[in-house]
């Protein structure tokens, strides 16, 4: 499953390519990317539904969904990729609150402190090393990769010299991801 991040949604590039590249080994109806709603508390619930319902998942977090990824894999016991992840996206985005955009759907709705608490109440005290694959980008122009390689030490990384948030060479690292998931 994939977990879009912040203002994203389910048609973001990583998405499709990773959608993509599965499609292409045959393995193209495992995919799922839910559009998640923009209260944290609301996506959570949503996740939560899903990998009940879903034994067996594996997940693909990009920034915020790299936060929610950590919660979900954390409470199921499920393995997880982050892609450039929000390390305390309740630090981060509190002074963001106020009207916001889609950058997908272009639908607008209001961020509040509210959401900010709702962020701050998913918070995981501890990772669990084996479940995680780390790929940040150390020029990543919205969060500080050295807070991700810190968070999730003794997990598996693989550090981009260079790059960017959005992961614009991800088609680069698909298959590292896929065989991380057991997917090839």
């Amino acid at each position: 499953m994939y977990i879009h991040g912040f203002n994203s949604s389910p048609a973001s590039s990583k998405a499709h390519l990773l959608q993509s590249r599965l499609e292409a080994i045959g393995r193209g109806a495992e995919f799922a990317a839910p559009a998640l709603p923009h209260s944290p508390a609301l996506a959570a619930a949503l996740l939560d539904d899903f990998a009940r319902r879903h034994t067996g998942l594996t997940l693909v977090g990009s920034s915020l969904g790299g936060y929610y990824a950590t919660w979900l894999a954390e409470k199921h016991d499920l393995k997880a990729v982050l892609l450039n992840p929000a390390v305390r996206p309740y630090d981060l985005l509190k002074d963001h609150t106020g009207p916001q955009q889609n950058f997908h759907t272009g639908e607008r709705y209001e961020f509040t402190a509210r959401h900010v608490g709702e962020l701050r109440a998913l918070e995981v005290q501890s990772v669990t090393p084996r479940r995680y694959l780390l790929i940040a980008a150390t020029a990543d122009e919205v969060l500080d990769y050295r807070s991700a390689v810190e968070r999730y030490r003794g997990c598996r990384q693989i550090l981009i010299q260079g790059g960017d948030h959005g992961l614009s060479d991800f088609a680069d690292h698909v298959d590292a991801v896929l065989d991380f998931c057991g997917l090839r």
